[in-house]
């Protein structure tokens, strides 16, 4: 099934939390701004139905997304309000992929775990947590994996300054 496909299927069985799409497109001559986007297609979810979406995108029998590639956060700037999550859903079933991006306001980095519905999401969620500053409702187990537990700040993020030193040892 390709993106309008999947698209579709999406829409007719109203999955929690679509907002809409994004694909890539061509510049516009006329306009000198516009660079167009290039990429992959994605749908854009609303972060605090991200659990449920999937979870339909998963259980549709004509989807059947049955793994998650990827969970990851993007920081797109040190003055953006929001973080971007993205993720990946992949059908080996169907050999079809989906995008997904939401957003979360960097003051309150806070949505539903993925870990009911995709058990691979447990480590990708402890990396956004302990890089970006997320909390995942529900999370099982959300201890650091790569940084000590005394660590602060979230390095990932673009306002982050990174420490000279860590407990008497140069960072720099």
């Amino acid at each position: 099934m390709d993106f309008q496909g999947i698209l579709d299927r999406l829409v007719a069985i109203r999955a929690p939390g679509l907002v809409k799409s994004d694909e890539p497109r061509k510049a516009d001559p006329k306009d000198k701004k516009d660079k167009g986007r290039a990429g992959d297609p994605f749908v854009i979810v609303e972060a605090c139905e991200l659990a449920e979406f999937v979870r339909a995108c998963r259980d549709d029998d004509r989807l059947h997304f049955e793994q998650l590639v990827d969970l990851t956060a993007t920081d797109p700037s040190k003055d953006a309000a929001e973080l971007w999550i993205n993720a990946q859903l992949l059908s080996l079933k169907f050999r079809h992929r989906l995008a997904i991006k939401s957003f979360l306001p960097k003051n309150a980095a806070s949505m539903p775990s993925l870990v009911p519905v995709y058990r691979a999401s447990q480590w990708h969620e402890r990396e956004c947590g302990e890089m970006f500053g997320i909390r995942f409702e529900g999370h099982p187990d959300p201890r650091n994996i790569l940084l000590p537990d005394d660590w602060a700040g979230y390095p990932l993020r673009k306002d982050y300054e990174f420490p000279k030193e860590y407990h008497g040892i140069s960072c720099e």
